[in-house]
């Protein structure tokens, strides 16, 4: 677990992106940021090891059962990260307005991250009950979905 990757691509003189450090809180919270960038799309990033998970969700996290969608895992994010909403500067990586769409707390039911397969159970405000995360072959592409 690193934010190196994180920390490259931002130039934080010009960004209000938070720079971060790996800040494990005990906590266990997600959030999902709606995305206007070159296209619209959602981060869902989930509180772990100290730092925020993250995958780029195209068309959004389902909220409802049986619907599945592609979630394209990127570089960790700060914990610190989970309440940015703002403005991307034009020029800089990721471009365009972040805000947040959803947030709460989550609960592994089974599985890991290291494994490829994940069973857990996200308490928010839009999005409730058990979800799952599996990772494809390619090691970046993910399937969310709703049970």
């Amino acid at each position: 677990m690193t934010l190196v990757a994180y920390q490259k691509k931002r130039e934080f003189k010009k960004t209000s992106e938070p720079k971060g450090v790996i800040k494990k809180t005990g906590l266990s919270r997600f959030v999902v940021q709606k995305h206007q960038a070159r296209n619209l799309h959602y981060d869902f990033r989930l509180e772990a090891e100290g730092v925020l998970k993250s995958w780029a969700v195209p068309k959004g996290v389902p909220e409802e059962a049986g619907i599945k969608r592609l979630a394209i895992q990127v570089e960790d994010h700060p914990v610190d990260y989970i309440n940015f909403s703002g403005v991307i500067p034009k020029g800089e990586y990721g471009a365009g307005t972040v805000g947040i769409w959803d947030k709460g707390k989550w609960n592994l039911i089974e599985g890991d991250l290291g494994s490829g397969s994940l069973k857990f159970n996200l308490m928010g405000k839009k999005l409730k009950g058990e979800y799952v995360l599996v990772r494809f072959k390619d090691k970046n592409n993910w399937l969310i979905y709703k049970l």
